[in-house]
């Protein structure tokens, strides 16, 4: 259904959003962390973005698997981890295959979220990443239920992780520098939530141009 050829253009496009949105993700990240998440994760995709012409041809799981390797070791602070938890973990999903179906998208999204659970000893509700890739997870799971095509289940999945990123405005941090503010940090974005927007939002931008 997905070829990698389609990963390859959503892992670029993600890679071109992020960096285009550096300087948003670190204004965001000033506020409540270290100032340095677009910084960081700009970083990671331009590293990422050097490797694409050597991805081309790969299956899912090499191709993801490079990206979570690339991150791990170029993305600093707690986000290179988690993001690289999230790649490798949905990478063992996909091993070997050229292409993918909609059990795929969805077992890689679970392993996705279980993974920087894992790592980040975190869930939905702590002013993290899982704040957007949870409801979009749930949006994306629920659409494929109700029999709806994968362009449709991923409009929805970016809109519910909009929802996400919204709601961390309105909670305390708990996980992070951020959680040192305690009820200061409510009013404030979530800079990973925020990220994970984007990441989910490039991919659904590419699945509407193909």
């Amino acid at each position: 259904m997905c070829n990698s050829n389609i990963l390859i253009k959503i892992i670029e496009n993600m890679g071109k959003n992020i960096i285009e949105n550096k300087d948003y993700l670190t204004e965001l990240d000033r506020a409540i962390g270290d100032a340095d998440h677009g910084i960081n994760m700009s970083k990671g995709f331009s590293a990422v973005d050097a490797k694409l012409d050597e991805m081309s041809g790969k299956d899912w799981g090499s191709i993801l698997k490079t990206v979570a390797m690339t991150l791990i070791s170029t993305v600093g602070g707690a986000s290179g981890p988690l993001y690289g938890t999230a790649f490798l973990r949905a990478s063992t999903v996909v091993d070997g295959k050229m292409e993918i179906d909609k059990e795929d998208i969805i077992n890689m999204f679970e392993q996705a979220v279980e993974g920087i659970k894992m790592r980040g000893k975190s869930n939905k509700g702590d002013k993290t990443i899982l704040d957007a890739l949870i409801p979009a997870f749930e949006a994306l799971k629920l659409a494929y239920e109700e029999g709806k095509d994968t362009k449709i289940a991923f409009k929805m999945a970016e809109e519910a992780a909009l929802e996400g990123v919204e709601y961390t405005k309105d909670i305390i941090a708990k996980k992070g520098r951020a959680s040192y503010l305690g009820e200061r940090s409510i009013g404030h974005q979530d800079p990973g939530a925020t990220s994970t927007y984007i990441m989910i939002k490039s991919i659904n931008e590419v699945l509407e141009q193909n």
